[in-house]
C-alpha cells in the first residue's frame, strides 16, 4: 500500500466505528492522558461542527482520518490518525496535504493546529511540512493527565 493507491473522502456517520478504532489505536501512545481518545458521542459533535476526511484502502477499509474546521478564513486541522498498520507510509502527510487543499478551496489564508507538548515527535514532524510553532496556550481537556505529567498545546500555523 502507498500513500498514492489510497482513496479520500468526506467521513459519514456511518464511519464512526472505524473511525473511532483508528483513532483510538494512533493515540494509544499518549499514555499521559487517562481513557481512549474519542468515542461516538465525541465524534458526532466533531461532525457537526466540522468535517472529517477519510483514507480508504483498495478493499475500501478506512485506514486514516483528519478532522477539519473551517474557522473563518483559518482551517483547523487535528486528530490525524493513521491505522498503525500503515504508519511511515507517508499517509499522514497525504492527510495534512489533503486538509490543505480541502480548506484552500474554501478560501482559507492558514491552517492552524495544535499539539501537545508531551507529544515531542510532533512538532518536528509539522515543521517539516511546513509549520511553525505560533505560541502556547494552556492544556484543556475532558482526559484527565496521569498524576505528575505536566503539558501545555503548542499552536502552530502554515500560511496556504
Amino acid at each position: 500500500m502507498t500513500a498514492d493507491a489510497i482513496g479520500i473522502r468526506t467521513a459519514t456517520f456511518d464511519d464512526r466505528d472505524a473511525m473511532s478504532s483508528i483513532i483510538n489505536a494512533a493515540f494509544a501512545i499518549e499514555t499521559f492522558l487517562e481513557g481512549t481518545r474519542t468515542d461516538d458521542a465525541r465524534l458526532t459533535h466533531m461532525m457537526e461542527t466540522g468535517t472529517f476526511l477519510v483514507a480508504e484502502d483498495s478493499s475500501k477499509r478506512i485506514v486514516a482520518s483528519v478532522y477539519t474546521e473551517i474557522r473563518g478564513n483559518h482551517g483547523y486541522l487535528g486528530v490525524l490518525a493513521v491505522d498503525p498498520a500503515c504508519q511511515g507510509k507517508g499517509l499522514g502527510r497525504r492527510m495534512v496535504i489533503e486538509v490543505e487543499d480541502y480548506c484552500r478551496r474554501r478560501g482559507c489564508v492558514a491552517i492552524d493546529l495544535t499539539v501537545l507538548s508531551l507529544r515531542t515527535d510532533l512538532p518536528p514532524l509539522y515543521r517539516k511540512l511546513g509549520y511553525v510553532e505560533t505560541g502556547t496556550e494552556e492544556f484543556t481537556t475532558s482526559r484527565r493527565l496521569r498524576e505528575g505529567a505536566e503539558c501545555h498545546c503548542i499552536l502552530m500555523s502554515k500560511a496556504l
